[in-house]
């Protein structure tokens, strides 16, 4: 066997029906596109979402919202997660390296450090953000934030 003699699975490929090939066929005639219309001439193609002149679904749809082009998308982290990071690792301070190094943030994440947990280390957090009650315990601990 090599790759001039290989063939497809018997009864795994079937040969499509050819149109236009004379009245015998059935599929004769205007070949299966009907009569006239833009639908029967070549090279006719329909935009997507196009539903023979019924209001398209996303125009029939109501918009609402607003997305701001100039947001700013942080990952959380949360305090209980930091506390564990401390713990198992003995940190005095917790960078955005060290974050990355033990996979809760990747690279390029802006850092929110979140106030779900406790924190009893006292700890320097570097992160871009931090929530208030995450802020407050921190400093309750004895720890220090930097912001970026």
């Amino acid at each position: 066997m090599n790759l001039s003699n290989l063939r497809p699975a018997k009864g795994s490929v079937k040969s499509s029906k050819r149109i236009g090939r004379g009245t015998g066929s059935g599929r004769g005639g205007t070949s299966t596109r009907g009569h006239k219309g833009a639908g029967s001439r070549s090279g006719h193609s329909t935009k997507i979402g196009f539903e023979g002149g019924q209001m398209p679904l996303q125009r029939r749809v109501p918009k609402f919202g607003f997305k701001n082009l100039n947001r700013v998308e942080y990952n959380g982290v949360n305090l209980d997660a930091l506390q564990e990071l401390v713990e198992k690792h003995n940190l005095t301070t917790v960078n955005l390296e060290e974050l990355v190094a033990h996979g809760l943030v990747s690279k390029k994440d802006k850092v929110k450090i979140l106030g779900r947990g406790e924190l009893k280390a006292k700890v320097e957090v570097t992160a871009h953000a931090f929530s208030a009650t995450a802020q407050q315990a921190i400093e309750a601990a004895g720890g220090s934030i930097v912001k970026l």
